[in-house]
Protein backbone atom coordinates (compact mmCIF):
# COMPACT_ATOMS: atom_id res chain seq x y z
CA UNK A 1 0.00 0.00 0.00
CA UNK A 2 1.15 3.56 -0.21
CA UNK A 3 2.08 2.97 3.54
CA UNK A 4 1.75 6.48 4.36
CA UNK A 5 -0.08 6.16 7.78
CA UNK A 6 2.74 3.63 8.20
CA UNK A 7 5.70 6.34 7.73
CA UNK A 8 8.60 6.37 10.81
CA UNK A 9 7.74 10.00 11.40
CA UNK A 10 4.25 9.48 12.16
CA UNK A 11 4.42 6.29 14.09
CA UNK A 12 7.37 8.11 16.32
CA UNK A 13 4.75 10.94 16.78
CA UNK A 14 1.98 8.76 18.48
CA UNK A 15 3.70 8.38 21.23
CA UNK A 16 3.07 11.55 23.08
CA UNK A 17 -1.17 10.74 23.11
CA UNK A 18 -0.33 7.11 23.97
CA UNK A 19 1.35 8.39 27.47
CA UNK A 20 -1.98 9.92 28.36
CA UNK A 21 -3.63 6.73 27.22
CA UNK A 22 -1.58 4.81 29.78
CA UNK A 23 -2.74 6.80 32.58
CA UNK A 24 -6.49 7.88 31.85
CA UNK A 25 -7.07 4.28 30.83
CA UNK A 26 -6.00 2.21 34.37
CA UNK A 27 -9.25 0.88 36.21
CA UNK A 28 -10.76 -0.43 32.89
CA UNK A 29 -13.98 -2.60 32.39
CA UNK A 30 -13.77 -6.24 33.60
CA UNK A 31 -12.24 -7.93 30.11
CA UNK A 32 -15.37 -10.78 29.96
CA UNK A 33 -17.73 -10.73 27.40
CA UNK A 34 -21.30 -11.50 28.19
CA UNK A 35 -23.46 -10.64 24.65
CA UNK A 36 -24.69 -12.85 22.80
CA UNK A 37 -22.34 -13.70 19.86
CA UNK A 38 -25.47 -14.90 17.74
CA UNK A 39 -27.80 -12.29 18.44
CA UNK A 40 -28.36 -9.42 15.94
CA UNK A 41 -26.22 -6.42 16.42
CA UNK A 42 -24.33 -3.73 14.55
CA UNK A 43 -20.66 -3.49 15.12
CA UNK A 44 -18.40 -0.22 14.64
CA UNK A 45 -15.05 -0.96 13.41
CA UNK A 46 -12.46 2.11 13.10
CA UNK A 47 -9.07 1.83 10.74
CA UNK A 48 -6.47 4.45 9.48
CA UNK A 49 -6.65 3.58 5.82
CA UNK A 50 -7.78 6.79 4.27
CA UNK A 51 -6.96 6.41 0.35
CA UNK A 52 -10.58 5.49 -2.05
CA UNK A 53 -8.66 2.29 -3.39
CA UNK A 54 -8.42 1.24 0.36
CA UNK A 55 -11.31 2.32 1.57
CA UNK A 56 -12.96 0.18 -1.07
CA UNK A 57 -10.59 -2.81 0.12
CA UNK A 58 -11.11 -2.35 3.56
CA UNK A 59 -15.07 -2.44 2.90
CA UNK A 60 -14.94 -5.73 0.74
CA UNK A 61 -13.63 -7.27 3.48
CA UNK A 62 -16.17 -6.18 5.90
CA UNK A 63 -18.93 -7.10 3.27
CA UNK A 64 -17.68 -10.71 3.18
CA UNK A 65 -17.64 -11.01 6.53
CA UNK A 66 -21.63 -9.48 6.88
CA UNK A 67 -22.05 -12.43 4.15
CA UNK A 68 -20.64 -15.32 6.27
CA UNK A 69 -22.38 -13.57 9.46
CA UNK A 70 -25.69 -12.39 8.15
CA UNK A 71 -26.82 -11.37 11.92
CA UNK A 72 -24.01 -8.66 12.27
CA UNK A 73 -23.63 -5.77 10.54
CA UNK A 74 -20.77 -3.28 10.63
CA UNK A 75 -20.21 0.31 10.18
CA UNK A 76 -16.76 1.31 8.99
CA UNK A 77 -15.03 4.62 9.70
CA UNK A 78 -11.78 5.06 8.48
CA UNK A 79 -9.02 7.65 8.16
CA UNK A 80 -8.83 7.05 12.07
CA UNK A 81 -4.99 7.97 13.27
CA UNK A 82 -4.35 6.81 17.07
CA UNK A 83 -5.04 10.20 18.40
CA UNK A 84 -8.44 9.90 17.11
CA UNK A 85 -8.45 6.47 18.20
CA UNK A 86 -7.01 7.31 21.92
CA UNK A 87 -9.60 10.35 22.63
CA UNK A 88 -12.49 7.50 21.75
CA UNK A 89 -11.31 4.70 23.48
CA UNK A 90 -10.75 6.86 27.18
CA UNK A 91 -13.83 8.64 26.48
CA UNK A 92 -16.15 5.36 25.57
CA UNK A 93 -19.82 5.63 25.14
CA UNK A 94 -22.43 4.07 22.79
CA UNK A 95 -20.34 6.46 20.13
CA UNK A 96 -17.48 4.87 20.66
CA UNK A 97 -15.94 1.93 18.47
CA UNK A 98 -15.91 -2.14 18.85
CA UNK A 99 -13.29 -3.19 16.71
CA UNK A 100 -10.40 -1.00 16.47
CA UNK A 101 -6.75 -1.05 14.30
CA UNK A 102 -3.79 0.84 14.59
CA UNK A 103 -0.95 1.12 11.93
CA UNK A 104 1.52 1.33 15.03
CA UNK A 105 2.93 -1.55 15.94
CA UNK A 106 5.79 0.19 17.98
CA UNK A 107 2.89 1.51 20.33
CA UNK A 108 1.53 -1.93 21.59
CA UNK A 109 3.06 -2.20 24.66
CA UNK A 110 1.07 0.89 25.47
CA UNK A 111 -1.83 -0.34 24.10
CA UNK A 112 -1.89 -3.64 26.38
CA UNK A 113 -0.44 -2.64 29.41
CA UNK A 114 -2.75 0.39 29.91
CA UNK A 115 -5.65 -1.73 28.79
CA UNK A 116 -6.58 0.33 25.79
CA UNK A 117 -7.01 -2.80 23.80
CA UNK A 118 -8.82 -5.70 25.57
CA UNK A 119 -6.94 -8.73 26.08
CA UNK A 120 -7.85 -11.45 24.04
CA UNK A 121 -6.57 -14.60 25.54
CA UNK A 122 -10.09 -15.92 26.76
CA UNK A 123 -11.46 -15.48 22.62
CA UNK A 124 -8.43 -17.30 21.36
CA UNK A 125 -8.71 -19.90 24.05
CA UNK A 126 -12.65 -20.07 23.53
CA UNK A 127 -11.80 -20.07 19.79
CA UNK A 128 -9.12 -22.49 19.61
CA UNK A 129 -6.83 -21.09 17.68
CA UNK A 130 -2.90 -22.06 17.89
CA UNK A 131 -1.83 -19.00 16.75
CA UNK A 132 2.27 -20.18 16.83
CA UNK A 133 0.50 -22.69 13.72
CA UNK A 134 -1.32 -19.46 11.91
CA UNK A 135 0.94 -16.62 12.13
CA UNK A 136 5.09 -16.04 11.72
CA UNK A 137 6.53 -15.87 15.15
CA UNK A 138 7.85 -12.14 14.58
CA UNK A 139 4.42 -10.41 13.69
CA UNK A 140 2.74 -12.72 16.51
CA UNK A 141 5.69 -11.22 19.23
CA UNK A 142 4.11 -7.36 17.74
CA UNK A 143 0.85 -8.01 18.80
CA UNK A 144 1.91 -8.77 22.57
CA UNK A 145 3.48 -7.18 25.62
CA UNK A 146 4.97 -9.32 28.83
CA UNK A 147 2.59 -12.30 28.18
CA UNK A 148 -0.79 -9.73 27.43
CA UNK A 149 -2.01 -10.35 24.11
CA UNK A 150 -3.70 -7.19 22.86
CA UNK A 151 -4.00 -7.30 19.42
CA UNK A 152 -3.60 -9.61 16.35
CA UNK A 153 -2.02 -8.48 12.82
CA UNK A 154 -3.94 -7.60 9.92
CA UNK A 155 -1.30 -7.68 7.16
CA UNK A 156 2.42 -7.03 7.59
CA UNK A 157 5.03 -4.65 6.08
CA UNK A 158 8.30 -6.30 5.41
CA UNK A 159 11.21 -3.87 4.03
CA UNK A 160 14.24 -5.37 1.69
CA UNK A 161 16.26 -3.60 -0.73
CA UNK A 162 15.27 -2.42 -4.25
CA UNK A 163 17.74 -1.51 -6.92
CA UNK A 164 17.66 -0.72 -10.46
CA UNK A 165 18.53 -3.75 -12.33
CA UNK A 166 19.89 -1.71 -15.64
CA UNK A 167 22.32 0.67 -13.12
CA UNK A 168 23.39 -2.51 -12.00
CA UNK A 169 24.33 -4.06 -15.70
CA UNK A 170 25.90 -0.98 -16.64
CA UNK A 171 28.22 -0.88 -13.69
CA UNK A 172 28.84 -4.58 -14.31
CA UNK A 173 27.43 -5.59 -10.49
CA UNK A 174 25.51 -9.08 -11.02
CA UNK A 175 23.75 -9.02 -7.84
CA UNK A 176 22.42 -7.35 -5.32
CA UNK A 177 24.40 -6.87 -2.47
CA UNK A 178 24.51 -9.33 0.66
CA UNK A 179 26.71 -7.69 3.18
CA UNK A 180 27.19 -4.37 4.55
CA UNK A 181 30.76 -4.10 3.22
CA UNK A 182 29.73 -5.43 -0.32
CA UNK A 183 26.47 -2.72 -0.20
CA UNK A 184 28.88 0.04 0.52
CA UNK A 185 30.98 -0.62 -2.70
CA UNK A 186 28.05 -1.41 -4.48
CA UNK A 187 27.20 2.08 -3.53
CA UNK A 188 29.83 3.80 -4.35
CA UNK A 189 30.19 2.32 -8.02
CA UNK A 190 26.69 3.72 -8.41
CA UNK A 191 27.31 6.98 -7.43
CA UNK A 192 27.66 9.72 -9.95
CA UNK A 193 28.71 12.96 -8.91
CA UNK A 194 28.09 16.24 -10.83
CA UNK A 195 29.70 19.43 -9.63
CA UNK A 196 28.55 19.68 -5.89
CA UNK A 197 26.18 17.65 -6.24
CA UNK A 198 25.04 14.01 -8.52
CA UNK A 199 23.84 12.69 -11.21
CA UNK A 200 22.93 9.67 -9.52
CA UNK A 201 23.53 8.63 -5.93
CA UNK A 202 23.75 4.65 -5.37
CA UNK A 203 22.16 5.26 -2.23
CA UNK A 204 20.50 8.01 0.38
CA UNK A 205 22.10 6.81 3.90
CA UNK A 206 20.95 9.32 6.00
CA UNK A 207 18.94 8.62 8.52
CA UNK A 208 16.29 11.62 7.32
CA UNK A 209 16.27 9.55 3.76
CA UNK A 210 13.19 8.14 2.76
CA UNK A 211 12.93 4.42 5.25
CA UNK A 212 16.68 4.56 6.36
CA UNK A 213 15.74 5.26 10.21
CA UNK A 214 18.12 3.75 12.80
CA UNK A 215 15.23 0.59 13.39
CA UNK A 216 15.47 -0.35 9.71
CA UNK A 217 19.06 -0.86 9.54
CA UNK A 218 19.39 -2.18 13.20
CA UNK A 219 17.02 -5.67 11.65
CA UNK A 220 19.84 -6.35 9.66
CA UNK A 221 22.21 -7.16 12.95
CA UNK A 222 21.60 -9.06 15.71
CA UNK A 223 20.88 -7.16 18.63
CA UNK A 224 19.04 -6.55 21.50
CA UNK A 225 17.29 -3.29 22.47
CA UNK A 226 17.06 -4.21 26.27
CA UNK A 227 18.70 -6.49 28.49
CA UNK A 228 17.48 -9.22 30.71
CA UNK A 229 16.21 -6.70 33.26
CA UNK A 230 14.47 -4.29 31.06
CA UNK A 231 17.52 -1.95 30.96
CA UNK A 232 18.55 -0.34 27.87
CA UNK A 233 21.05 -2.50 25.96
CA UNK A 234 22.40 -0.01 23.47
CA UNK A 235 25.73 0.72 25.08
CA UNK A 236 26.66 -2.57 26.23
CA UNK A 237 25.44 -4.37 22.49
CA UNK A 238 28.24 -4.07 20.36
CA UNK A 239 25.59 -4.47 17.03
CA UNK A 240 24.53 -0.76 17.79
CA UNK A 241 28.20 0.57 17.89
CA UNK A 242 29.31 -1.52 14.87
CA UNK A 243 26.11 -0.39 12.96
CA UNK A 244 26.45 3.75 14.08
CA UNK A 245 29.97 3.36 12.87
CA UNK A 246 29.29 1.28 9.48
CA UNK A 247 26.39 3.85 8.73
CA UNK A 248 28.41 6.78 9.69
CA UNK A 249 31.26 5.85 7.58
CA UNK A 250 28.81 5.15 4.43
CA UNK A 251 27.78 8.40 4.56
CA UNK A 252 31.31 9.97 4.57
CA UNK A 253 32.51 7.52 1.45
CA UNK A 254 29.40 9.01 -0.68
CA UNK A 255 30.56 12.12 -0.14
CA UNK A 256 29.83 13.86 3.43
CA UNK A 257 26.61 14.67 5.47
CA UNK A 258 25.91 18.29 4.08
CA UNK A 259 26.19 17.45 0.67
CA UNK A 260 23.79 14.63 1.03
CA UNK A 261 21.67 16.39 2.73
CA UNK A 262 22.10 19.00 0.03
CA UNK A 263 20.59 16.29 -2.37
CA UNK A 264 18.16 14.89 -0.27
CA UNK A 265 16.56 18.04 0.01
CA UNK A 266 16.16 18.50 -3.68
CA UNK A 267 13.83 14.64 -3.65
CA UNK A 268 10.45 14.18 -4.72
CA UNK A 269 7.37 13.28 -1.93
CA UNK A 270 7.90 9.99 -1.04
CA UNK A 271 4.60 9.23 -1.67
CA UNK A 272 4.69 10.67 -5.14
CA UNK A 273 5.13 9.64 -8.33
CA UNK A 274 8.50 12.05 -8.29
CA UNK A 275 10.05 9.57 -5.31
CA UNK A 276 14.22 9.83 -6.21
CA UNK A 277 14.00 5.88 -6.96
CA UNK A 278 11.58 6.45 -9.62
CA UNK A 279 13.37 8.91 -11.50
CA UNK A 280 16.60 7.35 -11.23
CA UNK A 281 18.05 9.65 -8.83
CA UNK A 282 18.90 7.10 -6.40
CA UNK A 283 20.23 3.72 -7.49
CA UNK A 284 19.13 1.44 -4.46
CA UNK A 285 16.28 2.15 -2.12
CA UNK A 286 15.49 0.83 1.44
CA UNK A 287 11.82 0.60 1.64
CA UNK A 288 8.38 -1.67 2.30
CA UNK A 289 6.57 -3.79 -0.37
CA UNK A 290 4.34 -0.94 -1.13
CA UNK A 291 7.03 0.49 -3.18
CA UNK A 292 7.08 -2.27 -6.24
CA UNK A 293 3.34 -1.41 -6.86
CA UNK A 294 3.97 2.54 -6.27
CA UNK A 295 7.34 2.39 -8.65
CA UNK A 296 5.14 0.64 -11.57
CA UNK A 297 2.56 2.75 -11.21
CA UNK A 298 4.60 5.50 -11.62
CA UNK A 299 5.76 4.03 -15.29
CA UNK A 300 9.65 4.07 -14.17
CA UNK A 301 11.73 3.57 -16.98
CA UNK A 302 14.31 0.62 -15.97
CA UNK A 303 14.23 -2.75 -14.80
CA UNK A 304 13.58 -2.73 -10.55
CA UNK A 305 14.92 -5.54 -8.74
CA UNK A 306 14.13 -6.72 -5.00
CA UNK A 307 16.35 -8.22 -2.72
CA UNK A 308 16.66 -8.53 0.95
CA UNK A 309 18.77 -5.70 2.84
CA UNK A 310 21.98 -7.08 3.50
CA UNK A 311 23.61 -8.42 7.09
CA UNK A 312 26.46 -7.67 8.91
CA UNK A 313 29.70 -9.18 7.55
CA UNK A 314 29.67 -11.80 10.54
CA UNK A 315 26.15 -12.64 9.63
CA UNK A 316 25.72 -13.95 6.20
CA UNK A 317 23.77 -17.40 7.35
CA UNK A 318 21.13 -14.75 8.19
CA UNK A 319 21.00 -13.61 4.63
CA UNK A 320 17.25 -12.99 4.12
CA UNK A 321 15.70 -11.27 6.69
CA UNK A 322 14.84 -8.01 7.32
CA UNK A 323 12.59 -5.65 9.06
CA UNK A 324 8.41 -6.31 9.99
CA UNK A 325 5.93 -4.26 11.46
CA UNK A 326 2.33 -3.89 10.41
CA UNK A 327 -1.55 -3.09 11.35
CA UNK A 328 -2.88 -4.42 14.18
CA UNK A 329 -6.61 -5.00 15.21
CA UNK A 330 -8.32 -5.51 18.43
CA UNK A 331 -11.47 -4.97 20.77
CA UNK A 332 -12.32 -1.86 22.75
CA UNK A 333 -12.12 -2.04 26.39
CA UNK A 334 -15.59 -0.69 26.92
CA UNK A 335 -17.92 -2.40 23.85
CA UNK A 336 -20.55 -4.40 25.34
CA UNK A 337 -20.41 -6.67 22.18
CA UNK A 338 -17.31 -7.91 22.73
CA UNK A 339 -18.03 -11.72 21.35
CA UNK A 340 -19.38 -10.68 18.24
CA UNK A 341 -16.23 -7.99 18.24
CA UNK A 342 -14.36 -10.82 18.60
CA UNK A 343 -15.76 -12.63 15.28
CA UNK A 344 -14.67 -9.92 12.75
CA UNK A 345 -11.64 -9.61 14.70
CA UNK A 346 -10.54 -13.53 13.93
CA UNK A 347 -12.49 -13.49 10.82
CA UNK A 348 -10.25 -10.81 9.55
CA UNK A 349 -6.91 -11.73 11.06
CA UNK A 350 -7.21 -15.29 10.61
CA UNK A 351 -9.56 -16.74 7.67
CA UNK A 352 -7.52 -17.48 4.83
CA UNK A 353 -9.91 -15.93 2.15
CA UNK A 354 -10.25 -12.70 4.10
CA UNK A 355 -6.51 -12.50 4.01
CA UNK A 356 -5.61 -13.07 0.73
CA UNK A 357 -8.10 -11.03 -0.73
CA UNK A 358 -7.25 -7.77 1.31
CA UNK A 359 -3.31 -8.55 0.48
CA UNK A 360 -4.45 -8.37 -2.72
CA UNK A 361 -6.00 -5.01 -2.65
CA UNK A 362 -3.55 -2.86 -1.12
CA UNK A 363 -0.62 -4.64 -1.90
CA UNK A 364 0.76 -5.98 1.49
CA UNK A 365 2.18 -8.63 3.16
CA UNK A 366 -0.30 -11.46 4.14
CA UNK A 367 0.06 -12.00 7.96
CA UNK A 368 -0.56 -16.00 8.08
CA UNK A 369 0.97 -19.06 7.05
CA UNK A 370 -1.78 -20.07 5.04
CA UNK A 371 -2.60 -17.03 3.33
CA UNK A 372 0.83 -16.56 2.43
CA UNK A 373 1.42 -19.94 0.77
CA UNK A 374 -2.18 -19.90 -0.84
CA UNK A 375 -2.25 -19.70 -4.62
CA UNK A 376 -4.70 -17.46 -4.26
CA UNK A 377 -2.22 -14.80 -3.94
CA UNK A 378 -1.31 -12.74 -7.04
CA UNK A 379 2.26 -11.94 -6.83
CA UNK A 380 5.52 -11.84 -9.00
CA UNK A 381 9.10 -12.63 -8.54
CA UNK A 382 9.96 -8.86 -7.55
CA UNK A 383 7.21 -9.25 -4.49
CA UNK A 384 7.61 -12.55 -3.22
CA UNK A 385 10.64 -11.35 -1.90
CA UNK A 386 8.97 -9.69 0.90
CA UNK A 387 6.61 -12.29 1.18
CA UNK A 388 10.06 -14.49 2.11
CA UNK A 389 11.56 -11.95 4.07
CA UNK A 390 7.59 -11.44 5.88
CA UNK A 391 8.57 -15.90 6.82
CA UNK A 392 12.45 -15.96 7.61
CA UNK A 393 13.13 -17.33 11.07
CA UNK A 394 15.47 -14.12 11.69
CA UNK A 395 13.49 -11.35 10.56
CA UNK A 396 12.53 -8.89 13.60
CA UNK A 397 10.65 -5.25 15.01
CA UNK A 398 11.79 -3.40 18.22
CA UNK A 399 10.71 -4.78 20.69
CA UNK A 400 7.44 -3.58 22.53
CA UNK A 401 7.45 -0.94 25.61
CA UNK A 402 5.55 0.58 28.12
CA UNK A 403 5.96 3.84 26.78
CA UNK A 404 5.38 2.76 23.10
CA UNK A 405 8.37 4.28 20.66
CA UNK A 406 9.96 6.97 22.88
CA UNK A 407 13.32 4.68 23.45
CA UNK A 408 13.41 4.39 19.39
CA UNK A 409 12.33 7.92 18.89
CA UNK A 410 15.98 8.96 21.62
CA UNK A 411 17.63 6.40 19.66
CA UNK A 412 16.71 7.77 16.50
CA UNK A 413 17.66 11.76 17.63
CA UNK A 414 21.09 10.47 18.41
CA UNK A 415 21.54 9.11 15.26
CA UNK A 416 21.01 12.47 13.90
CA UNK A 417 23.44 13.93 16.18
CA UNK A 418 26.40 11.69 15.26
CA UNK A 419 26.01 11.29 11.69
CA UNK A 420 26.26 15.36 11.62
CA UNK A 421 29.34 15.25 13.61
CA UNK A 422 27.72 16.97 16.31
CA UNK A 423 28.48 14.15 19.11
CA UNK A 424 32.08 12.70 17.91
CA UNK A 425 32.32 10.18 21.29
CA UNK A 426 29.81 7.19 19.85
CA UNK A 427 30.43 5.02 22.84
CA UNK A 428 29.95 8.08 25.23
CA UNK A 429 26.92 9.04 23.11
CA UNK A 430 25.30 5.58 23.62
CA UNK A 431 26.09 5.39 27.38
CA UNK A 432 23.81 8.94 27.45
CA UNK A 433 21.27 8.04 25.34
CA UNK A 434 20.62 4.47 27.35
CA UNK A 435 20.76 6.63 30.63
CA UNK A 436 17.95 8.77 29.08
CA UNK A 437 15.70 5.65 27.77
CA UNK A 438 15.79 4.21 31.13
CA UNK A 439 14.91 7.40 33.03
CA UNK A 440 12.12 7.16 30.11
CA UNK A 441 10.90 3.97 31.04
CA UNK A 442 10.88 4.71 34.68
CA UNK A 443 8.98 7.39 34.60
CA UNK A 444 6.11 5.84 32.18
CA UNK A 445 6.05 2.95 34.19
Amino acid sequence: MPGMPRKAAIALAASASLALLATACTGQPESGATDDPNARTTLTFWHGWSAPAEVRAVQANVDRFEKAHPHIKVKVVGNINDDKLNQALRAGGSNGPDVVSSFTTSNIGTFCSSGAFLDLKPFIEKSGLDLEAIIPKPMLEYTRFEGTRCALPLLGDAYGLYYDKDAFEAAGIEAPPKTWSEFAEVAKKLTEPKGDGYERLGFMPNYHGYETVVDHYMSQWDHAYFDENGKSNIAEDPAFAEMFTYQKKLVDDLGGFRKLEKYRNTFGDEWGAEHPFHTGRVAMQLDGEWRLGMARDAGVDFEIGTAPLPVADDEADEYGKGFLSGTVMGIAPRSEKKNAAWELVKYMTTDTGAVVSFANAIRNVPSTFAALKSPDLKVDPAFRTFLDIAQHPESNTPPASVNGSTYQTTLQDFGYQYESGKVKDLEAGLRKTAAQIDRDIEQAK
